[in-house]
Parts: C-alpha cells; sequence; structure tokens
C-alpha cells in the first residue's frame, strides 16, 4: 500500500501554504461500470446538447448511457449492445469509457442489460445498478 508524505492534515497544509506541495493524481481503472442509465422521453434539445442527430434519433424513445473502466471496454460494450437489440449507437468513446445509445425503451433497456450482464458474468467486472428517468 502507498504511503501518503504527510502524516497530518496539518502537515498537508502546513506545505501547501510554504507553497512545497506537488500533488499527482491517477486513474488506476478497476474493471467495473460506474453508471448505466436510461432517460426516457428525452427532450429534443437533449439530443442535440449530446451531439446527436434528432432527424433521425427523435423518433426513438430514449437514450441510454453507461460509463465502463478499463476505458477500451466502450467497444466491446458497443458491440454487445448493437447484438442484443435494435439500438444504435449515439456515441462511444474508447479514452473515456463512454458509451450512449439511442432507440426504442425496450431496444435501449435490453442492450444496457445484456452489457451489464456479460460484463458481470464473463468478463467479472463490478457493475451497479441499471437505473431509469
Amino acid at each position: 500500500m502507498k504511503q501518503s508524505a504527510f502524516s497530518t492534515t496539518s502537515d498537508l497544509a502546513e506545505q501547501t501554504a510554504a507553497g512545497k506541495v506537488r500533488i499527482i493524481q491517477e486513474l488506476v481503472p478497476g474493471k467495473q461500470i460506474t453508471l448505466a442509465h436510461i432517460i426516457v422521453a428525452p427532450d429534443k434539445v437533449l439530443y442535440q446538447k449530446l451531439g446527436l442527430d434528432p432527424t433521425v434519433d427523435w423518433s426513438h424513445a430514449a437514450i441510454g448511457m453507461i460509463t465502463l473502466s478499463p476505458a477500451e471496454t466502450a467497444i466491446i460494450a458497443a458491440d454487445i449492445a448493437t447484438k442484443a437489440s435494435g439500438a444504435d449507437i449515439g456515441f462511444v468513446d474508447r479514452f473515456s469509457g463512454t458509451l450512449i445509445i439511442t432507440g426504442s425503451i425496450s431496444d435501449v433497456e435490453a442492450a444496457l442489460r445484456e452489457t451489464l450482464r456479460y460484463c458481470e458474468e464473463i468478463l467479472g467486472y463490478s457493475v451497479c445498478p441499471l437505473t431509469k428517468t
């Protein structure tokens, strides 16, 4: 386990006041899905703000989003989601681990549920519950 260079919060405060603190942030990805959510009947503006094409996607009834770590898993999730249902990929980012899908409520829900199941049962990921608004 990594030890902190500061034994107490006051040590950190003193070093910060003296201008001597160097903080390094590290991303240590685990095998996890931290967000899985469905937005039912989203407003047309939300499609536009997300960069989705409202002329194509507006006729659909839901937006699904999922955040995965390691980030490259978003590619696998996109493949699973599109094969599990008639959902379409709205956005996939292999650097942030974000996947956005669009489709009917049932297609988006089926896609996200299958992605969660596969990641948990086959890949051994820790997964969050699927939520819906």
